[in-house]
């Protein structure tokens, strides 16, 4: 079983929306702290945001205002709503725990054009 199956990516315009969804086959998410991640082409993987198993979120500042992450433990599931979206965003989405061992998805992609 995959660990973690990312969902909810798709082609929007400047200024649109879009959620974002990380399913796990375990309770991962409920156990520690998650993260969203992106990779643009050309670039490496970037972390955008964490939340605390208590619910403690941190953003990275380019995202911070337009990006909100949470999560469903009983659904087994994190989110990022993601508001405002400008075409810099443009990029590969992930989710993990952070400095574990939990193996990669496949991302989901994101594309923010007019």
């Amino acid at each position: 079983q995959v660990p973690l199956v990312e969902s909810g990516g798709g082609l929007v315009q400047p200024g649109g929306s879009l959620r974002l969804s990380c399913t796990a086959s375990t309770s991962i998410i409920s156990i520690y702290t998650m993260a969203w991640y992106r990779q643009a082409p050309g670039k490496e993987r970037e972390y955008i945001a964490t939340i605390s198993k208590g619910g403690t979120t941190m953003y990275k500042d380019s995202v911070k205002g337009r990006f909100t992450i949470s999560r469903d433990n009983a659904k087994k599931t994190l989110y990022l709503q993601m508001n405002s979206l400008k075409p810099e965003d443009t990029a590969v989405y992930y989710c993990n725990a952070p400095n574990s061992q939990v193996p990669w998805g496949q991302g989901t992609q994101v594309t923010v054009s007019s």
